[in-house]
């Protein structure tokens, strides 16, 4: 079963194109199931690539599943238009009331500032003690991750000497953890990041469990051992083309930064770039929508607490 998005969401259109099957509001509402309902906090500044990136992964799931996008009030998006975000975003007190099955949050641009200098911080803190409480499983993604471990478990992030910039190969700690399940022994994953979080940090924590690491990227993946968070620090969900972006971005803007790793063939930026982390992408959002989300959750989403 498709995602289930507003009928004008831009992303619609680009994933039919890929021949992805999204679900409508309007032929949603003549189906007789409960579907998953999962919010989707953006921070990422270009909202509707981030948009379609998860949204194309949400979808590679038998489950019917109901998005909605929250922002953060006051907050102005640079490079997103305001007709998009009022009619497609609602601010976190238009949806507080309500219960999720799951939560996704996503990086943003602000990791370099210490926590409590980020504007929204406060808002930030306010949303996380309430996923706690009404929402079953959340996903943190890159700067949403390292605010979670440091929120929830007083984890310190360290500024990097320079951006960790490509795709790593990981390991894992246990292939027969549902989250990841079907992964290879050895996996890549994307990296864009200029700050890291440490093993030794998340070892003092007793209700924390570190299951994918990289020797080049460190600590990948964590999950609070009751599984109902997971802390991802790179970008699983980036399509093939990001880091391009990313990175031709960076070198108009003159600003320092060297080829992605393992991305471009020859490391030759004029080249098409080799897409390592799908399969695994793919694996671990419909992992988590299965046995995190979708086989946990109760029926009745009043009883979440």
């Amino acid at each position: 079963m498709p995602v289930n998005v507003s009928d004008k969401l831009p992303a619609i259109k680009i994933l039919e194109e890929e021949n992805i099957f999204v679900m409508d509001e309007s032929r949603a509402e003549q189906q007789d199931i409960r579907p998953l309902r999962i919010i989707i906090l953006n921070l990422m500044p270009l909202k509707v690539t981030t948009e379609t990136d998860l949204l194309r992964l949400l979808s590679n799931s038998p489950l019917q599943i109901e998005i909605e996008f929250m922002k953060i009030k006051g907050h102005k998006s640079k490079n997103t238009s305001s007709e998009h975000m009022k009619q497609f975003y609602k601010n976190f007190d238009e949806l507080n009331s309500k219960k999720y099955d799951g939560m996704i949050i996503t990086g943003a641009p602000v990791e370099l500032l210490p926590f409590e200098e980020v504007t929204y911080w406060n808002e930030i803190k306010e949303i996380l003690d309430w996923a706690q409480r009404n929402v079953y499983s959340t996903m943190f993604i890159c700067w949403a991750a390292q605010a979670g471990l440091y929120h929830y478990y007083g984890i310190p992030k360290y500024e990097l000497p320079q951006k960790m910039f490509g795709v790593f190969e990981h390991t894992h700690s246990n292939s027969h953890l549902p989250i990841l399940r079907g992964f290879d022994d050895v996996f890549f994953m994307p990296h864009s990041r200029h700050t890291e979080i440490r093993t030794a940090d998340i070892e003092k924590v007793e209700g924390l469990e570190i299951i994918a690491q990289s020797e080049e990227a460190g600590v990948a993946m964590v999950k609070a051992k009751n599984g109902r968070q997971l802390f991802i620090t790179g970008h699983s969900e980036y399509s093939r083309n990001t880091l391009d972006t990313e990175y031709k971005r960076d070198v108009a803007k003159k600003l320092p930064i060297h080829i992605p790793v393992n991305y471009y063939p020859g490391d030759d930026p004029s080249k098409t770039p080799c897409m390592r982390w799908g399969s695994t992408a793919n694996l671990l959002f419909s992992n988590w929508l299965n046995y995190y989300v979708y086989q946990e959750t109760p029926y009745n989403l009043e009883e979440i607490g």
